[in-house]
């Protein structure tokens, strides 16, 4: 029996990727003299990923809970489509949303049995009952909580109680749903799992708000990066733009031997010079002081380029032609995540002012 009931259909074919379903207009939450949300402006639209990153009291999870209805606005306001009809102040709906599904970080639980837990989610959110059994039982088999459907909450581990949030956030088939470090108590292959389930709901079309501090599985799954930090967006764009913008694009070369280190000097150079057209003309020196840089113990070329995806193409084809006679390329990637740690962390230096982004990506 498949996990998701609804066809699955090309993203293009079933949606309007130009509608916009959450809209935050200068939306600020302050807690007496703390301003733990500072004017944040941000569109997320149907059928995207979008991941919001930033250290520990950015003000993530205080977006979250605003988007949520659990904490009220000091001022400012969410915009919400859910119907595909006119966006709407979330304050003045009244009704419940059940096209939204919510993982707050941290959820805590009844000490009900796993299945009670689920079905109360399930007649809260008024799904319908025919489909309620098997959709429950599909949830536990697919996060390997099959066993546990009659044990109580309070005997499951941190991990399995985050899983369990998981479940009743997508229980009733939402069209918006919303995650709270998802990834938080889950071991690395219940990670794997979980990426493996959003790219699921996003070949649905469902439209996903991620906020999170893990950076590799943010750079995993999300089509864009929303940069957080003081409680202000500082940067939202694809990683690849925020990257380029901060002239932090990299590729990284593995190589079947290793270079000798007589060798390496000369080859550096006239690597340079063959690549000159394609490389980062104006690199940050606290990134690197040289364009190419040779990494012996991973037997690899760091090389720090323009960004542009010609300039990508035009540099492997140097590399296996002309420099055949001198190494032979086994691995050639654009390391998202590692771009993504870079951004991240001139995002929240101390002297990051003049490092911000506006939310074109432009600094």
């Amino acid at each position: 029996m498949p996990i998701i009931e609804e066809k699955v259909i090309p993203k293009k074919a079933i949606i309007d990727t130009s509608e916009v379903v959450i809209k935050l207009e200068n939306l600020t939450k302050k807690f007496g003299n703390l301003t733990a949300v500072d004017n944040v402006n941000l569109e997320v639209h149907r059928g995207e990923t979008i991941g919001l990153v930033g250290p520990n009291g950015a003000g993530k999870t205080t977006t979250i809970k605003m988007i949520a209805k659990i904490l009220r606005p000091t001022s400012g306001r969410i915009l919400i489509n859910t119907n595909h009809h006119e966006l709407e102040d979330l304050q003045k709906v009244s009704r419940t949303i059940s096209n939204m599904g919510f993982l707050i970080d941290i959820p805590t639980f009844y000490d009900m049995t796993a299945y009670q837990l689920l079905r109360y989610f399930a007649n809260l959110q008024n799904y319908p009952k025919e489909k309620m059994e098997n959709r429950i039982d599909d949830l536990l088999a697919l996060f390997k909580l099959k066993d546990w459907k009659w044990k109580k909450v309070k005997t499951f581990s941190k991990g399995m109680t985050q899983k369990l949030g998981i479940i009743q956030s997508i229980l009733h088939e939402p069209d918006i749903i919303i995650l709270d470090e998802p990834q938080t108590g889950l071991d690395p292959a219940a990670r794997i799992e979980i990426r493996s389930y959003i790219r699921e709901l996003q070949s649905l079309g469902k439209t996903i708000f991620v906020a999170s501090h893990m950076l590799y599985e943010i750079s995993e799954v999300c089509d864009k990066i929303a940069l957080i930090n003081y409680g202000s967006i500082v940067g939202f764009d694809t990683v690849e733009n925020l990257a380029r913008a901060l002239k932090t694009n990299e590729l990284n070369c593995v190589l079947l031997n290793p270079i000798a280190s007589n060798e390496l000097e000369p080859l550096l150079t006239h690597l340079t010079e063959k690549l000159n057209p394609y490389l980062e003309q104006n690199l940050d020196p606290s990134t690197s002081k040289i364009p190419i840089k040779y990494n012996p113990e991973h037997q690899g070329l760091k090389i720090f380029y323009d960004g542009r995806n010609e300039s990508k193409g035009e540099i492997l084809k140097i590399l296996i032609k002309e420099f055949e006679s001198d190494f032979t390329v086994i691995s050639y990637i654009q390391p998202r995540s590692s771009q993504l740690e870079r951004v991240y962390l001139e995002m929240i230096a101390d002297d990051a002012p003049k490092n911000k982004i506006n939310q074109n990506g432009v600094l």
